[in-house]
């Protein structure tokens, strides 16, 4: 995609329609961390093509599983995150290490569709999704994706809120 945040709406809502297997942090920000080849490649100027090693299913994985390593020690600070903003939040390496890699392959297939440059299948040359839709109607289904995210969401931040309701009401007459 031409920016990285089309991607939140599709890894949002599959983030939080699927959060009791994925790991939604981690999953989401998988779908960023791809994009730090493009980032590198930019600064440098290197004159390759943007899309490069991290932008195909073999290297996305190896990337998701890094990113999931490094996020392990982070999972504190997530579930606190995810308290705040009231999402249901239990995980452990095995999740995280698979979120991680889903994540990296959701962005992976997006770009394949959108960019060119994208090899997929890397070492392989194959382009099998390029222009699969057009771009303007990749852009409309990621765009299109936020609404049932949010409504994913609030659906899931109320039913939290009421859970943990009499939970909060029983410490404070503690």
């Amino acid at each position: 995609m031409p920016f990285t945040p089309y991607h939140f709406g599709p890894s949002g809502f599959i983030g939080l329609a699927l959060r009791k297997y994925i790991d939604v942090p981690v999953f989401v920000l998988a779908n960023v961390i791809v994009d730090i080849e493009v980032l590198v490649l930019n600064l440098f100027q290197t004159g390759w093509p943007m899309h490069r090693y991290a932008h195909s299913l073999l290297v996305g994985a190896a990337v998701g599983v890094i990113w999931a390593i490094v996020a392990y020690p982070l999972r504190h600070l997530f579930k606190r995150i995810m308290q705040i903003i009231r999402i249901p939040y239990q995980t452990n390496l095995r999740k995280m290490v698979i979120s991680g890699v889903l994540g990296a392959w959701l962005h992976v297939v997006i770009d394949a569709i959108y960019h060119w440059d994208v090899l997929l299948l890397w070492p392989s040359t194959a382009r099998p999704l390029w222009q699969l839709v057009s771009r303007g109607q990749l852009k409309a289904i990621c765009i299109g994706f936020f609404v049932p995210a949010v409504i994913l969401y609030v659906i899931t931040a109320v039913s939290y809120k009421k859970q943990n309701k009499p939970e909060k009401a029983d410490q404070q007459a503690n």
